[in-house]
Order: C-alpha cells, then sequence, then structure tokens
C-alpha cells in the first residue's frame, strides 16, 4: 500500500494567512508604467460582474487555431465613472500635502470633507517630487451599491499638474483610462472563515484508525526546539486574502448604451450593468459585487503579448 503522507501544500510567499485589513489594497505605483505620450492614469476601479463564456476569433500568428473561433472563459467587470477626491503631493516618499477637490454629499459616509475649499494652485507646494490622486468611485451608477470606495492612484503624463487640472470635478470614465492589451486585477479572494489544516493547506487524510484525529497533521514538530513554528499546518483562516492576477488578456470593452451585452434577466447574484464594462480572459478572484482594482501589466510576457483575439459573442 502507498505511504499515507503528504506534504505541506500552502505557500509560505502569502503569510500571514489572516483576513485583509481593506479591501482594496495599496499598490507600489513605482513599478507600473504608462504609454509613452498618452496622459491617463494608472488605475480603474471595478466591480466583479461574474464569469460567462465567450466566443472570439484567434488572430494569433502561429496559432493552431488561427483563423478560427474558439470558446474560452471570460471575467465580466463593471467600471463606474470616478472622480478625484484629493491630489497628494509627495517628496522623497513622504506625503508633502494633500490638497482636497471634492465635497460630493456620497463623501460623507466614508471620509470628512471642510466646508470650505481652497484653489488647487495656491496649495502647490514648490519642493514637490510627485503626486498621485485620490480617486473614488461614484457607486451609484451601479444597480447594487451606494457607498463610493476609495483609492490612491498614479498619474501618467509628462506634465501631470495640467492633466490633473482637466480633471478635477469632472467624471472620469473607461474612456480616460487608457485600454491597455494586458491587465493586472488585485482583489481580494472568497472568504470561508475559520477552516482546519486538510482544507487550508491541502494535507492528505491520515488512515481511519489514527488515534488523535484524521483531518489533522500527524506532528505538530519535534520535542525541541519546544515549541510550534509557525510552518506548522494549523486551523485558521481561510480566503480574504489580498491577490494579484498578472497578464490579463482585455478581450472587449464598451458601454451598455452601444452594446447591451446584459442577459434578460440580469447577471446571477449582480443584476444588470448601467455603464461602462470590461471583459478579460480568464477568472478573477472574489465573490460578484467584489471590488477590483484594474492596472496595466507591470510584468507582460511575450507570449501574453503576442496573442490576438477578435470578440464575437458573449454567452451568459
Amino acid at each position: 500500500m502507498a505511504k499515507l503522507s503528504k506534504s505541506r501544500e500552502g505557500s509560505l510567499q502569502f503569510w500571514p494567512r489572516k483576513r485583509a485589513a481593506k479591501i482594496l489594497h495599496s499598490v507600489n505605483w513605482g513599478q507600473i508604467k504608462g504609454k509613452d505620450k498618452t496622459s491617463s492614469l494608472l488605475g480603474f476601479i471595478a466591480y466583479k460582474v461574474g464569469m460567462a463564456t465567450a466566443l472570439v476569433k484567434d488572430n494569433t500568428s502561429d496559432s493552431m487555431t488561427k483563423g478560427k473561433k474558439v470558446y474560452f472563459p471570460v471575467t465580466i467587470l463593471e467600471t463606474p465613472n470616478m472622480k478625484i477626491f484629493s491630489v497628494r503631493f509627495y517628496r522623497n516618499g513622504i506625503v508633502l500635502k494633500d490638497v482636497i477637490v471634492s465635497q460630493d454629499k456620497e463623501l460623507k459616509k466614508i471620509v470628512r470633507i471642510p466646508k470650505n475649499l481652497k484653489p488647487l494652485d495656491s496649495e502647490i507646494p514648490k519642493d514637490f517630487d510627485d503626486l498621485k490622486l485620490l480617486i473614488y468611485s461614484l457607486a451609484k451608477q451601479t444597480s447594487f451599491k451606494k457607498t463610493p470606495d476609495m483609492i490612491e492612484i498614479a498619474v501618467h503624463a509628462d506634465n501631470k499638474i495640467e492633466y490633473v487640472k482637466s480633471l478635477i470635478g469632472k467624471e472620469i470614465s473607461l474612456k480616460d483610462f487608457t485600454h491597455f492589451e494586458l491587465l493586472d486585477v488585485r482583489g481580494l479572494t472568497i472568504g470561508k472563515g475559520l477552516s482546519g489544516p486538510i482544507k487550508r493547506f491541502g494535507l492528505a487524510l491520515k488512515q481511519h484508525k489514527t488515534e488523535k484525529g484524521v483531518r489533522r497533521p500527524g506532528s505538530l514538530g519535534p520535542w525541541h526546539p519546544a515549541r510550534v513554528t509557525f510552518r506548522a499546518p494549523q486551523a485558521g483562516q481561510l480566503g480574504f486574502f489580498s491577490r494579484t492576477h498578472y497578464n490579463l488578456k482585455l478581450i472587449s470593452s464598451g458601454n451598455i448604451a452601444e452594446k447591451d451585452i446584459n442577459p434578460s434577466s440580469g447577471f446571477k447574484h449582480y443584476g444588470k450593468i448601467r455603464g461602462y464594462y470590461l471583459i478579460l480572459r480568464g477568472s478573477v478572484q472574489g465573490p460578484s459585487k467584489r471590488q477590483i482594482l484594474v492596472t496595466p501589466s507591470f510584468r507582460p510576457t511575450k507570449s501574453a503579448e503576442k496573442k490576438k483575439f477578435e470578440f464575437q459573442e458573449l454567452i451568459a
């Protein structure tokens, strides 16, 4: 009979395995770059609608299915418009000044708003070396949510000050977010609460005659050192972890007003899309209605960049 043992599957790259502190986590914007000579934001807040099957025409050179129609799974994201809450000026990686430029009523639920706003020109520090935007989503444009989500986003432009001035007070749509063929998505996985070591780390079940339990590790460690190390697989939190999916191919994007992709009864657990949307190849972490941050790929691969697909039809 084969030996009933199995190594610990949980990666130590993700540690500690606890609930994420924020739904939209911070990003190292220094690693993400935009397209040359194109002014744009380097991130956009989206909401996961769900998954479907897409019919596309494969135009990839040297592909075995070149010129043929193929099916593969896709994820749909709704991207309501966004607005700027404040402009943050940095020096040596530290916030030098935070200038608030919005007084929308929706923001009262999440932040404190000053009664009077000061003009941006008079508040610009002289010795800053970078700036970023605190942006919030207009969640009321969706069918399920009213409270906005907020996150800091970097800007790619030759003259960042002038570009930011052109966006203040206006609704930023998906058209203002330069479309990159490869995108990274950042979000949280589905939370599953307290789980045992079998499900949490993929241990093999011990044989049925084991005295001290079948669904547990065979040993928590040696006598010395006389302690249980953090590497020992034990019960704890599973899910609701921060994860990033890299190099997801953009299949299609648009507006419901131009091309309606809604099923007649709406998407399961979500409802109907009301505005702009993205269709990405593959899966995206999290349940329906989960907040997702979409950014340009910071480490694209040649094989992923080479693929070309022509969107034909969505089968929800």
